[in-house]
């Protein structure tokens, strides 16, 4: 986590990262662009999915609960720009400091969960595709696992929601937001264990073991069974959602634990290095369109549509096909033939 210090001093190694000012500009830089593509690219996602896109799958259900998120994200970025520019002096005040800091963990970790719940959705239809369809999901119950998701995120991040997260720093004379934080924000070495237990073990680590598991599977099917089209498609998804993982909140996560490991036992700091890390968790909001226009079929038409990029022969098609699609895909079929419609679903 971040430095951890007494409530009246901070070590030199500190007061150098935030005098630091290439890192704040670099930083800054990188949140302004994502703030612009986050709001662009996820308020059209956001539109196409909740108003043109019928009917709600749990897919599509996941979606939209992937784009709440990121817009989240892009809203509260321009305040996190603010601070970076001001020299890290924070002047909204600790309540609006615990919100900034919740809502950008809540994009990360959401995000993760939903992607893994999209991963495992996919994995149903193609590689268990009689038990998907016994199963009989409902967008309910993707609606269900959204809210249970957002329950499992906000409990682990509890102590950031509880702790006054801001810090004054009266040797540069600023206030920092979560860029310092109390030795007793947590009682005890053991409860600082069990918070990054949660945040990386469970928040991270299982979700993304899950969703290499299940992209891996479905990979392997559609190689036997699938036409190259769907295959390519399938191959592309699964490269774009591991690479978010793997570059967008793989090194964040990462060094979140090495951080907190070699302050707590070796009084070594990693933070400036965490810092940067922390644009990259956000480039994902950026990412995550593409991942719908490869995971819905109906998303990728009326992006083509809108984008006029196909004719109204065409459209037509694809619509009558769409429905067939659910029709056959909410009631029978071979496996086979299942596991090509959810190749598209």
């Amino acid at each position: 986590m971040p430095q951890r210090t007494n409530a009246s001093s901070i070590d030199n190694t500190t007061l150098s990262i935030l005098q630091t000012t290439w890192t704040s500009s670099l930083v800054s830089a990188v949140y302004v662009i994502v703030t612009i593509v986050n709001l662009c690219g996820n308020g059209l996602s956001m539109w196409l999915l909740f108003f043109r896109t019928h009917p709600k799958t749990p897919s599509i259900i996941f979606m939209i609960n992937l784009t709440i998120t990121d817009l989240a994200l892009g809203l509260a970025l321009p305040f996190q720009i603010m601070y970076q520019m001001q020299g890290y002096n924070w002047t909204l005040g600790s309540s609006m400091c615990n919100v900034l800091t919740v809502t950008f963990f809540v994009n990360m970790y959401c995000s993760i969960l939903t992607m893994t719940a999209i991963s495992i959705d996919r994995y149903m239809g193609i590689v268990k595709p009689m038990q998907f369809r016994r199963a009989n999901v409902k967008a309910r119950y993707a609606i269900f696992a959204c809210i249970v998701m957002w329950g499992i995120v906000l409990a682990v991040l509890s102590p950031l929601e509880k702790t006054d997260l801001t810090f004054k720093v009266p040797e540069l004379n600023i206030i920092t937001c979560f860029d310092i934080l109390k030795k007793d924000m947590l009682p005890s070495i053991a409860h600082w264990a069990a918070f990054l237990f949660g945040m990386f073990f469970i928040l991270f680590l299982c979700p993304f073991i899950i969703t290499v598991c299940c992209y891996t599977r479905i990979i392997c099917v559609l190689v036997k069974n699938s036409k190259s089209n769907q295959k390519g498609r399938a191959v592309r998804l699964a490269f774009i959602v591991l690479f978010v993982f793997t570059f967008c909140f793989a090194p964040n996560n990462i060094l979140l634990l090495a951080h907190t490991i070699s302050k707590l036992y070796y009084n070594k700091s990693l933070y400036m290095y965490y810092k940067l890390s922390l644009s990259l968790s956000c480039i994902n909001s950026c990412l995550d369109p593409f991942i719908y226009y490869l995971a819905s079929k109906d998303f990728r038409r009326k992006m083509r549509q809108m984008l006029k990029l196909q004719n109204h022969s065409t459209v037509d098609m694809e619509m009558s096909e769409a429905r067939k699609e659910s029709l056959l895909s909410a009631r029978t079929g071979s496996i086979g033939k299942a596991d090509a419609r959810h190749t598209e679903k």
